[in-house]
């Protein structure tokens, strides 16, 4: 079944229950345009028509109508609409099948409806069915924008809350109701709902609810208003607003990013957000018959901004193949090794777009282990001169933000690669504005208990000492310690002025398992890990990312967090 959009001029719509709640829904649909006439309210005593006396008010006077209609009955005779506000089972079987053709109908009594959406469908295959429960499509429930109209009024300190601010609400509501969820509206219902019969309207626990509803009456005018919705984003997702320079930075200078595993359904949808979003346009490397099928099927039109290519039809693949061939020859492979490489893995594909400048940046590892695909970049991309290829995390916990390094490729560094990783990873903690404090981390601290791996980062901190970097850093120490100034207060000596933002684990493994530890847990926010030291932006995200990861990944590639 197709909606059926209703001209509200010639729409005549039924309203059940005369409080406060339908009183207010009558204002709000006049103030779209519905005509006075048009908008039929009913109570106890059946229609509210003009000329009626008995248990009338001035609000209910308000809202009287020229009909004939005495009943609730007689009023859905060939009623588009119908809202309920009022008890359960005030509707029945009959009244519904007298309405018109594709009708609307918003049961909203609760705990139960006027009439059930069971009911309905027994007697009608044409109608739209909302009701204020949960356990049914459509739920109408108000948290979908009052609690967002408050917020924003209490942002610019309004004075009231006015009719403009609830029409834009419901305008922002209609909105975003055509967009494609993120996935995580998909994991908390089971499904991923699309604009139709069975999803008109947001669900309550969409996250970008927050950032979407509008407010309007200010004493306080906001005069940026992407900033402020980036803030509220930050509100709701501590990730939102650590990337907020980031999201700033790629709308003045929007970047090219290539998104190797472009048939995947959520890579499609990352790209069509990140398109969204301002943040530049979407290379998708697949065929492109499988991705416009799957993008059809996700309801998303890949519009400008989005490209797709070819890896074994594209006009690039001798160049590619020899550009290759180059760099690997000496390492056992024959030209047509390396143009099998272009023209069937999109990996190897994509990064060459990359080393070439074709794109920007590149995004992948939903499909494969982060592992193997690190390996295919890097038979196309070299490390940047004097840097370190490695994996940093950002943990977000409680208000702060930790740097912890390296999470990803050096498995049991010696005491020169934890100098290095400490220097690569100060250096994407200014990149992302903060001034480093790094604590060099070991199972002991300054010398107590003593042990080979903890000679190892003493060892590294004397490297530092040699080399004069321009940043505190000190070690070796526990986390406790360097990430709590009251018990790092022991030691006086101490060169960090306040708590580590930078954490350089020992081995790999013990910065894996912290960070997924934590992040499991709950309580933190974890991104990455984050690839730092190529000569060209590359992240890899991890196996089955979600839509809203990649977007982040693919942001931080173009924003080339690696410097």
């Amino acid at each position: 079944m197709q909606i059926c959009f209703l001209d509200i001029k010639k729409t005549r719509l039924v309203c059940n229950g005369a409080g406060a709640a339908a009183i207010a829904c009558l204002d709000l649909l006049k103030a779209l345009g519905f005509p006075h006439d048009n908008l039929i309210l009913c109570d106890t005593k059946g229609v509210i028509y003009q000329g009626r006396t008995e248990g009338m008010n001035q609000w209910k006077s308000a809202h009287a109508a020229k009909i004939s209609a005495r009943t609730l009955e007689e009023a859905f005779k060939g009623a588009d609409v119908f809202f309920g506000l009022s008890v359960k089972g005030a509707v029945t079987k009959d009244m519904v099948k007298s309405m018109a053709k594709n009708p609307i109908i918003f049961a909203m009594a609760n705990p139960d409806p006027e009439i059930t959406a069971e009911e309905v469908a027994e007697v009608r295959d044409d109608a739209i069915m909302a009701t204020g429960r949960s356990d049914y499509p459509n739920q109408i429930n108000n948290v979908l924008g009052f609690p967002y109209i408050f917020r924003g009024a209490l942002d610019v300190r309004a004075t009231t809350i006015n009719m403009e601010m609830k029409i834009a609400a419901a305008n922002a509501l209609a909105d975003l109701a055509r967009e494609d969820v993120p996935d995580e509206v998909a994991a908390a219902y089971g499904a991923r709902p699309q604009y139709g019969p069975e999803y008109i309207i947001p669900v309550p626990f969409d996250p970008r609810l927050i950032s979407a509803i509008p407010s309007g009456v200010a004493r306080k005018p906001i005069e940026d208003m992407a900033a402020y919705r980036e803030q509220l984003m930050g509100r709701r997702d501590p990730m939102a607003s650590v990337l907020q320079q980031v999201y700033a930075k790629l709308r003045r200078q929007p970047k090219r990013v290539v998104f190797a595993e472009g048939e995947e359904e959520q890579v499609i949808r990352a790209a069509a957000s990140f398109v969204a979003q301002g943040f530049g346009t979407a290379q998708l490397v697949g065929r492109e018959d499988r991705v416009r099928a799957t993008a059809k099927d996700l309801g998303i039109e890949l519009g400008d901004g989005i490209e797709i290519f070819n890896a074994a039809l594209s006009k690039k693949n001798s160049v590619y193949g020899a550009y290759l061939y180059e760099r690997l020859q000496r390492k056992g492979y024959l030209i047509r090794d390396t143009q099998r490489l272009v023209n069937t893995d999109r990996n190897h594909f994509a990064a060459c777009m990359v080393a070439l400048g074709d794109a920007d940046a590149m995004v992948t590892g939903v499909t494969r282990n982060f592992s193997v695909a690190l390996e295919d970049v890097r038979r196309v991309i070299d490390p940047k001169p004097g840097h370190r290829v490695m994996g940093v995390s950002l943990v977000l916990a409680r208000g702060r933000t930790i740097v912890v390094a390296d999470t990803a490729v050096t498995e049991m560094p010696e005491a020169a690669d934890l100098a290095e990783i400490a220097i690569e990873a100060a250096g994407v903690a200014r990149r992302l504005g903060y001034e480093p404090r790094v604590a060099l981390l070991a199972f002991s601290t300054f010398g107590h208990p003593p042990g080979e791996r903890s000679a190892r980062v003493q060892e590294a901190v004397r490297i530092l000492d040699s080399q004069r970097v321009d940043f505190e850093y000190d070690g070796e120490m526990a986390a406790d310690i360097a990430l709590n100034p009251e018990l790092a207060a022991v030691y006086p000596f101490c060169r960090l002025t306040g708590p580590a933002n930078v954490l350089v684990m020992p081995a790999f493994h013990s910065a894996s398992i912290s960070t997924k530890m934590v992040q499991e847990l709950g309580g933190a926010t974890v991104i990455g890990p984050l690839l730092v030291g190529l000569d060209r932006p590359v992240q890899i995200v991890q196996l089955a990312a979600k839509d809203t990861q990649l977007v982040n990944m693919a942001a931080l590639a173009a924003f080339n967090v690696s410097g």
